[in-house]
């Protein structure tokens, strides 16, 4: 075997083993201590992070961030990979923003001339608009990895009735029209319930001996019809006209189960929702105008025609 090719397959043995003896790869490569002391220092050298442990049960072992070995892309894979990336500089904050960066600046640096002249010309001809939000979320990293390790966060929650402290166990985050949300069990009202990672103050790791709940089996692919068989309480019925349709796309709790659609291009909304929606909805299809016309619940139907009363009678004062 050449030298380089084991220095690839040692990188990626070492990644996968984390942590090892030095008589162990020996073995595994049929080569000397020595050299796979020579092999190991020069992986150091190029980045991959070591830590050696002296004593009769010490060996090597690789820290938390891993370097993943050489990967081969084309060029139309690196300028799909940059553009992906380059498409959350919209967001104010990100779990990953300094990998995000680093990622960027690793991908437009190694790549030839006119790989990076074709991007610098796309970059003004191809984006991915989402509406530049100023509210910074400096959470999401906890949040994230709340989630993936099913653990409670205590935050300090500012939500339109007031300042609250909670303790949560995020489900996972998601960004929808240029803000963060994180859908999570709340100790507090013992249901699930959607934050807005914006409003989120403060957020800690709780240390309290409260136990988690088993939400492995609940992720951001099925949030919203578990939530709602939480929280059911109205039988919500509209019909759409075809913009009406492509307005309730872009709210994914109405499109992931409650939207249907005919040949047409009309359609129509149906199903139980929670009635503690009912003035978000509301004020909804107030927004979507004649685009929609709510048939039920009848709470939904008074509830709208209030709104329009208090706008019209702001109105008629003037």
């Amino acid at each position: 075997m050449s030298k380089s090719k084991r220095l690839m397959e040692l990188m990626m043995t070492v990644n996968r083993k984390r942590k090892f003896t030095v008589k162990e790869l020996a073995n595994e490569f049929g080569v000397s201590a020595r050299t796979i002391l020579r092999d190991l220092q020069e992986l150091s050298e190029l980045g991959v992070p070591l830590y050696s442990e002296v004593g009769p049960h010490g060996g090597y072992q690789v820290l938390r961030e891993r370097i993943l070995p050489p990967i081969a892309f084309t060029e139309h894979e690196a300028v799909a990979i940059f553009f992906a990336i380059h498409a959350l500089r919209h967001y104010v904050s990100l779990p990953f923003e300094t990998e995000s960066a680093s990622v960027l600046n690793k991908f437009y640096n190694y790549m030839s001339g006119d790989i990076r002249d074709r991007i610098d010309q796309m970059k003004n001809r191809v984006d991915f608009v989402t509406p530049a939000r100023q509210a910074d979320a400096p959470f999401l990293a906890v949040l994230l990895d709340a989630a993936i390790q099913q653990k409670i966060v205590v935050i300090d929650y500012e939500a339109k009735k007031g300042k609250s402290c909670r303790k949560i166990q995020p489900i996972g985050i998601y960004a929808n029209n240029g803000l963060w949300y994180c859908p999570a069990y709340c100790f507090l009202r013992k249901d699930l319930r959607v934050f807005r990672c914006d409003k989120i103050q403060s957020a800690e790791y709780d240390d309290s001996g409260t136990q988690p709940v088993d939400l492995r089996h609940i992720h951001l692919g099925n949030r919203w019809t578990l939530a709602r068989q939480e929280e059911a309480g109205a039988s919500l019925y509209a019909e759409l006209s075809k913009e009406g349709v492509r307005r309730s796309e872009t709210e994914l709790w109405l499109a992931a189960s409650l939207l249907h659609v005919r040949e047409d291009g009309s359609g129509w909304i149906e199903g139980e929702v929670p009635k503690s929606e009912i003035p978000y909805l509301a004020r909804l299809f107030i927004a979507w105008g004649n685009e929609a016309t709510v048939k039920g619940p009848p709470e939904l139907i008074e509830c709208m025609k209030q709104m329009l009363a208090e706008l019209l009678a702001k109105y008629e004062a003037l």
